[in-house]
């Protein structure tokens, strides 16, 4: 049985005759106790505090029985560890910086939400989004205002909270009609009608800070903790 906050995944899991149903990770509509195992792939990382992250393990360890075993996954502040490059910086394109922006559309799903998510190289602009929370460790430069930084696809982070940019693919035209990109300059009004850009928020976790949070939890035991191509990953017990 799967669950997401977004109606729209939820109904291609119905047509596809997957079981799934919508929910938020804070308030899961299942009785305590009753999975033998869950999973939590790039979810985590999207709470902007240390609470709400810990209040989701909270909730993923109540669903389980004793004995049951959950697997999260979260993006990592460290996308080069031991020497070698995450697959989501293997995969930067060599494109020039003009021929990203002509296309937009070409987003591509990296890592993460595959794990967690970007695109094309996205806008050096957004609106602000206010934050309470600092960065701490992982060599992370500290805000120096309110407003949060906004990633470059396909690069190694310089934040632990900060916008990752996202193209929503073919925007406003209409259906069956084809757009040629090419015919609006990089930057216009009008491609960025057709190619509106979001900018989602990520929490990306310094090396033990996940696997810390789960051994705050004294009925969890982590039973293994390790780093999987830019992400860093824990497999926990319900006592």
């Amino acid at each position: 049985v799967g669950c997401d906050r977004s109606k729209n995944l939820v109904d291609i899991c119905g047509e596809k005759n997957f079981e799934a149903f919508v929910c938020d990770a804070l308030s899961v509509p299942l009785r305590s106790g009753s999975c033998d195992a869950c999973i939590s792939i790039a979810v985590i990382h999207h709470f902007s505090t240390a609470e709400r992250r810990l209040a989701t393990i909270r909730e993923l360890a109540r669903l389980l029985r004793p004995g049951g075993t959950a697997l999260i996954y979260v993006w990592a502040m460290e996308q080069e560890y031991k020497n070698q490059k995450s697959k989501y910086l293997k995969e930067k394109s060599s494109s020039k910086e003009k021929d990203e922006e002509i296309n937009t559309g070409m987003a591509q799903r990296p890592l993460c939400d595959q794990m967690p998510g970007g695109s094309s190289q996205g806008s050096a602009c957004s609106n602000p989004l206010l934050t309470d929370s600092k960065d701490e460790g992982c060599n992370a430069e500290p805000a120096t205002d309110s407003r949060l930084p906004v990633h470059t696809n396909r690069t190694s982070f310089h934040s632990q909270d900060l916008l990752v940019p996202w193209h929503l693919k073919g925007g406003t035209k209409k259906k069956g009609q084809r757009v040629d990109r090419l015919s609006f300059p990089a930057g216009s009004k009008e491609l960025q009608e057709l190619s509106p850009v979001f900018h989602r928020y990520y929490h990306v976790f310094c090396e033990g800070e996940l696997e810390a949070a789960c051994r705050s939890l004294d009925y969890v035991r982590v039973q293994k903790s390790y780093y999987d191509q830019g992400n860093w990953c824990v497999v926990l017990e319900k006592l």
